[in-house]
């Protein structure tokens, strides 16, 4: 089949048959063990029915309560939905709540505890579901980021089913206890405004709907059962997430839930500086520009960086990894191609090309979408008729080449090429008909002609084939030149010679030279100016200077802790550009040596923290790199490589001391100066997820995947650590935590989206009663889940969306970083479920970490797999009497006049403001009207251009703009980029 690659026949043998058979064996062996898990689980959850029987008895033997007067199907679309219980009066609620929710929350525990469940008294269970110390037994593991199993989908659908008076014959018995416990309210007052809140929400009519979809974050508030009350006094807001209860209490100065509103903050973010720099798994990605920057990309973002007046602008037109650049002949206009993705809702984002403009940012063309697969490979501008014509070959199995009249946005020629890797294209300089390919095995020379391409393959004959032709050049003659993986370089002079019959196809091009460059491979070619040329080889790290007759004339070797060279390109002068493996930009002279651009981390990237009076930050990877960087000059301080890959992090409040969590229980504590190793501790034999000093700096404490917090008396200014106990209580791995200004108190979250108290003086001990820490507040606001933070959370979340959070200094914004690629900023508290929130792009792997820097003037986020650090930097939008529109606070001491406006998204708004500027000279009355109207317009603007010009996803001519929003947080047109495209861009 042609959709099968060519390497694939070469591992068929009878190696392969027996590697099939020991598959099968493993296949049945993990079926064989799923069966047993599977009747654990049947066991397991018999066991909970009975004393779920047990337990429903004796509360109705307890409670003789009238039944509910409410509808079964408006019980049910308010337990869907956000649910006010009016005023706090002396009506009886029952315990319907409780007992389904505890039913609920203990079979979905068991589902996922299987073999490790753990026996506990009777009584002390009674008493732990009936309290809802933690809505679940903290004696119960919970598998990480657990899964519904198919049991706890049907037990779910049974008590769903129950509710809407269809109860199944399995659950019979419970069901005289559900009707008789199942009232709400018993006031008519109480009963509309009820249903206000369902149909408001419009959920009524999706209930079956959510009650499918077990993932649903559900919010919904009770006052607490008379039972409860003797132990919780206080309202509480619950939040299902993946059918698991979260209970958050409501704080005292909280006087009605209802007159809560959350709105967009005034804050909003601006892409300042990107550190790092994607080299690893990339080639000739790194050009200078007339400009006198360095053009290169990392994440979603095309970074362009002066490196003597270090400064950087950004082009943010990508929606995932950008993964191939080339230059036009102009040396102004840039083609970047990107990666396929998806967006949050699992719609898939097209890889495309985009043409733009390097002085303005602007976008010129969007090509290929619809037309690629899986991601851009590589691509090339035509020299020969001076850059009309675009080359691409995409990641398809087929690697399919198509000719692009880009200007046009028409697609001229497309033609399959091979199913082996494809590692080069480019146009002759001077043969405009003639388009070369290069990569496994092979090289092809294309002959355009109109819409047809027709190959000749390149013929070795006498020459040693190579596994990889890896890069291509032309000579001044028009020669080609190619480099290969045995660090050979070949010379291809056009002939009239044909090949001999039957030694496959005919050809123009034979090899007329060949030389041996490079120890390992020749991994680039670079064509200079003055016609010399440059080589950069792969394992032995060489750089070599070829004259005009291919002799060597000059070599260096780029260090080893650099890496391996990827690209290599002409600087200013007798300068060279070089990027290579490990992620490092360096330019050099073959005098002077090599001086670093840029760096970054080369895997991935999770540990983030920010000093706590100074302007660094700190970052730790699984690279086992620990890297100290200014945030005002965006230089790199210090690194030290850990013997372990760092997790998280953490500065000791006076500064000295930053301890870094690792993935093997161990942590360090460096000197943040001198980055000398102070001290070493080990604390399990599992990741550390979090730590956090206390606010004075006396205690540390240290969260980790074995589900305990090891707390330490810190000394000597961060220097000496003795053990003082351990928070026992979780179920499952510790994700975030945070300290009370007193230091007498833990907040913590786990995996299985738990929130628990510790007293600290006390022993460690778990605080049952949790209403009792409703009113601390906490020094640093980390966790995910809270009263203060849960309308963060977006619809249908489950449960692993949210990597990090931060609450800034001042306390008026949330920062946010998602799985979806997305740092969100929230107003604080955010207590309302769908809160609005600004949005921005730029990375193009999950956010793992978000720290605002000492004084709130930058946010600081790390991409996972995109190995990235950006930072950005927090502006204050706030409207001005008179004609000027707004001030940048923080940024700009004076009023920007509104045809300066910071929104960059020139086209649309351009306009709009041009309008406004026609008004201007009207006064009076009519003064007033235009400001208003300029407020919204501006609002509107940077509300749908927020993404676009702040990180963006689309360009503001795309249909995102036709489709207003009065929440920035929602993305109706995020995932798809149409054809129809306008000159204008997101930019930096």
């Amino acid at each position: 089949m042609d959709t099968v690659p060519n390497h694939c026949d070469d591992s068929i043998s009878a190696a392969s048959t027996s590697d099939v058979q020991d598959r099968l064996s493993a296949l049945e062996l993990r079926v064989q063990q799923q069966e047993d898990e599977i009747t654990v689980l049947k066991a397991a959850l018999a066991d909970v029915l009975r004393r779920l029987a047990i337990s429903e008895d004796h509360v109705a033997s307890v409670r003789k309560s009238a039944p509910s007067k409410g509808q079964p199907g408006l019980r049910e679309a308010i337990s869907m939905s956000c649910i006010t219980n009016g005023s706090a009066g002396s009506r009886k609620t029952s315990h319907s709540s409780s007992v389904s929710v505890a039913r609920k929350e203990t079979l979905s525990s068991a589902a996922k505890s299987g073999t490790e469940k753990k026996e506990k008294p009777q009584g002390q269970r009674e008493k732990k579901e009936e309290t809802h110390s933690n809505d679940q037994n903290p004696q119960i593991r919970a598998s990480p980021s657990p899964q519904p199993s198919l049991q706890t989908l049907q037990t779910h659908r049974q008590t769903q089913e129950s509710k809407s008076s269809a109860p199944a014959k399995s659950i019979k018995r419970t069901l005289t206890a559900e009707k008789s416990h199942s009232m709400w309210d018993n006031s008519d007052d109480s009963r509309n405004k009820l249903l206000r809140a369902a149909s408001t929400s419009k959920l009524i009519s999706k209930v079956a709907k959510n009650a499918e979809k077990h993932k649903d974050v559900i919010v919904s508030q009770a006052k607490m059962s008379t039972r409860e009350k003797n132990s919780q006094e206080g309202e509480y807001i619950k939040m299902f997430m993946r059918g698991r209860p979260i209970t958050m209490f409501i704080p005292s100065d909280v006087e009605n839930y209802d007159d809560i509103r959350t709105e967009l903050p005034p804050e909003k973010l601006k892409l300042e500086w990107v550190y790092g720099y994607r080299g690893r798994d990339c080639r000739a990605n790194v050009y200078l520009l007339p400009t006198g920057e360095i053009v290169y990309f990392i994440a979603s973002v095309v970074v362009l960086f002066n490196y003597e007046e270090r400064t950087q602008r950004h082009y943010l037109g990508h929606t995932d990894c950008v993964k191939c650049l080339a230059v036009h002949p102009d040396k102004i206009r840039i083609a970047t191609g990107q990666l396929a993705g998806v967006d949050k809702d699992g719609r898939p984002l097209q890889p495309h090309v985009r043409v733009w403009d390097s002085v303005s940012l602007m976008t010129l063309q969007v090509i290929g979408l619809g037309t690629f697969e899986r991601g851009v490979g590589c691509l090339d501008f035509s020299k020969a008729d001076s850059g009309s014509h675009l080359c691409v070959i995409d990641d398809s199995n087929e690697h399919m080449l198509t000719v692009w009249d880009w200007q046009r946005k028409s697609k001229v020629a497309e033609i399959k090429t091979t199913n082996e890797v494809v590692l080069a294209v480019e146009f002759h300089p001077t043969d405009a008909n003639t388009i070369i390919t290069c990569g496994k095995s092979h090289i092809f020379f294309w002959t355009w002609s109109g819409n047809s391409l027709a190959r000749k393959q390149g013929i070795f004959g006498k020459y040693e084939k190579p596994k990889f032709v890896q890069c291509l050049a032309f000579l001044g003659n028009g020669d080609v030149l190619t480099g290969d993986s045995g660090g050979i370089m070949l010379i291809w002079s056009k002939t009239t010679v044909e090949s001999t019959p039957g030694k496959g196809p005919k050809g123009v091009y034979q090899i007329s030279r060949q030389i041996k460059a490079h120890d390992g491979s020749v991994f680039t070619l670079c064509q200079m100016r003055n016609g010399m040329l440059l080589t950069g080889g792969g394992k032995d790290r060489k750089i070599i200077l070829w004259d005009h007759d291919l002799n060597p004339e000059r070599e260096i070797e780029v260090p080893d802790q650099y890496g391996t060279i990827r690209a290599v390109a002409e600087g200013k002068a007798d300068q060279f550009l070089v990027g290579t493996s490990r992620n490092f930009i360096l330019r050099g002279t073959f005098n002077d040596g090599f001086q670093v651009e840029v760096q970054g981390h080369t895997d991935e990237l999770w540990g983030l923290a920010t000093h706590p009076f100074k302007d660094l930050l700190l970052t730790c990877a699984q690279d086992r790199q620990v890297c100290m960087w200014n945030s005002v000059d965006h230089t790199l301080e210090w690194t030290r490589l850990l013997d372990e890959p760092g997790h998280c992090a953490d500065f000791h409040p006076s500064g000295t001391v930053v301890a870094i969590g690792t993935h093997s229980g161990r942590w360090f504590v460096l000197d943040a100066e001198t980055r000398d190793l102070v001290s070493i501790h080990t604390d399990g034999n599992e990741q550390l997820s979090v730590m956090r000093y206390s606010v004075d700096g006396t205690l540390l404490s240290v969260g980790s995947h074995d589900n305990f917090i090891y707390l330490y008396i810190v000394t000597e200014n961060g220097r000496k650590y003795s053990r003082y106990g351990k928070c026992t209580g979780h179920s499952s791995y510790i994700t975030h935590l945070d300290w009370s200004p007193d230091n007498k108190y833990i907040m913590s979250n786990s995996g299985d989206y738990e929130i628990l108290y510790w007293d600290i003086p006390s022993g460690c001990k778990l605080i049952r009663n949790r209403s009792d820490c409703k009113d601390i507040d906490w020094t640093t606001y980390t966790c995910v889940l809270g009263f203060q933070v849960f309308g963060v959370w977006p619809e249908g979340s489950d449960g692993t969306d949210i990597n990090a959070l931060v609450r800034s200094h001042n306390r008026k914004v949330i920062a946010v970083a998602d799985d979806f690629c997305k740092v969100h900023v929230f107003q604080y508290p955010c207590s309302k479920p769908k809160a609005p929130s600004h949005k921005y792009s730029a990375h193009s792997s999950h956010v793992t970490n978000v720290s605002f820097t000492h004084n709130d003037g930058h946010l600081i986020s790390t991409g996972g797999k995109d190995m990235s650090i950006i930072q950005w930097r927090l502006v204050e939008k706030i409207t001005l009497p008179q004609n000027d529109i707004v001030v940048e606070i923080g940024t700009t001491k004076a009023p920007i006049p509104a045809n300066e406006s910071g929104v960059e998204s020139p086209a649309p708004l351009s306009q709009s403001f041009d309008e406004m500027a026609q008004n201007e000279s009207i006064t009076g009355s009519s003064l007033t009207c235009l400001e208003s109207n300029l407020e919204q317009t501006v609002e509107a603007n940077e509300e749908q251009s927020e993404e676009q010009s702040e990180g963006s996803s689309l360009d503001p001519g795309e249909p995102s703009y036709e489709e207003p929003s009065n929440e920035t947080s929602e993305e109706h047109s995020e995932s798809t980029v149409t054809e129809d495209q306008q000159d204008n861009s997101p930019v930096s």
